[in-house]
């Protein structure tokens, strides 16, 4: 849909789904921030702190809340959901580059393996005995598939991810380099004084539509499968331990870890850094807030929070200390409530 002269805002509107409001034959060729934007650029509003920029941007046009609209006369499109209006429009506007189909000739496809004519394997890549790859999916390189792995139709598997055997990947999910994929999980059995290691037989599931950020690792299960269900999004540097399940439509962000067992329902949220205790069930539509600690299963849905929000240091050693005292000053309550009780009776 796009072009070396633009778009016209009709037609984005069309796309996006977003009613069009103002000159739909304006050209759009670029996305940009309210501030930055200039002749040729749409820009979005979506935070209302911002408000006041609509009437100094210089963009061509503006996509915008129905309260927002009459904010500006610029060209616009009208969307209850901006930021989502504005992730199809830049998406429409800078469209994936094609693969060019065909194995690259330092690459390595073992005996037994099936790789789509219209899926791309880079330089140094490696796609072991008897995997399946699908239709139009990308490869990059130095990335190293195992054997007996599916990856499905559309991925893009970028350079130096690793897929250990026997792990499934579902269509349109994309791999950001550095992805490791099925490596063991920590399974060890202490006996006397030494650690012995456990088998790992399980597998690892990826579903349709999964985003996995840079250097996340996602361990295969123990004897079941650890899964991660479809439009899972995670961020860089997540550590998933064995024969977890991320349910579908969840969330996390950058650095959370989560143990072994752990089950996350759908659609929930996870802040960045957050650390959750293996053999959990977290309920759908949860909200666990970053940096917190959970060791407890999730049973309803809600927000929760178990960071202690920063304070300039001295205070913080004020409050620190006396959160020591806590269980002695609540002792001391309770003797005081019972004396007071004793005299009234």
């Amino acid at each position: 849909m796009s072009s070396s002269d633009g778009v016209p805002l009709h037609r984005l509107a069309s796309a996006s789904g977003a009613e069009l409001s103002g000159d739909g034959d304006v050209l759009i060729d670029r996305v940009a921030t309210l501030d930055a934007a200039d002749k040729g650029a749409i820009a979005f509003l979506s935070n209302p702190k911002y408000r006041n920029r609509l009437a100094t941007t210089r963009a061509s046009a503006v996509i915008v809340t129905p309260t927002d609209a009459s904010g500006t006369p610029l060209p616009k499109l009208i969307a209850e959901n901006p930021y989502a209006t504005y992730a199809r429009v830049a998406a429409i506007l800078n469209p994936p580059r094609a693969p060019v189909p065909g194995v690259h000739p330092t690459a390595v496809v073992g005996p037994g393996a099936r790789v789509a004519a219209s899926a791309a394997i880079g330089p140094h890549a490696v796609v072991g005995e008897r995997t399946v790859v699908g239709e139009r999916t990308s490869v990059g390189a130095g990335t190293v598939i195992g054997e007996d792995c599916i990856v499905g139709a559309d991925c893009v598997l970028y350079p130096r991810v690793v897929l250990y055997s026997r792990t499934h990947v579902g269509a349109r999910t994309i791999i950001h380099s550095g992805v490791v994929v099925g490596a063991d999980g920590f399974g060890m059995a202490e006996l006397g004084g030494r650690w012995l290691k456990v088998p790992q037989l399980g597998r690892t599931l990826i579903g349709a539509d999964v985003e996995i950020g840079a250097n996340t690792t996602i361990d295969r299960g123990a004897i079941g499968d650890t899964v991660i269900e479809d439009d899972v999004k995670l961020d860089n540097q997540i550590q998933i331990g064995h024969n977890c399940r991320i349910g579908a439509h969840t969330a996390i962000a950058g650095c959370v870890g989560i143990a072994g067992s752990t089950s996350v329902g759908s659609n929930c949220k996870i802040g960045g850094a957050a650390m959750i205790a293996g053999h959990l069930e977290i309920a759908a539509g949860s909200v666990i807030s970053a940096a917190t600690g959970l060791f407890e299963s999730v049973r309803s849905p809600g927000v929760y929070t178990g960071t202690f929000p920063a304070l300039p240091h001295r205070e913080w050693r004020h409050v620190a200390s006396a959160m020591r005292r806590l269980r002695s000053i609540v002792e001391r309550v309770r003797a005081l409530e019972r004396d007071r009780g004793g005299k009234e009776g």
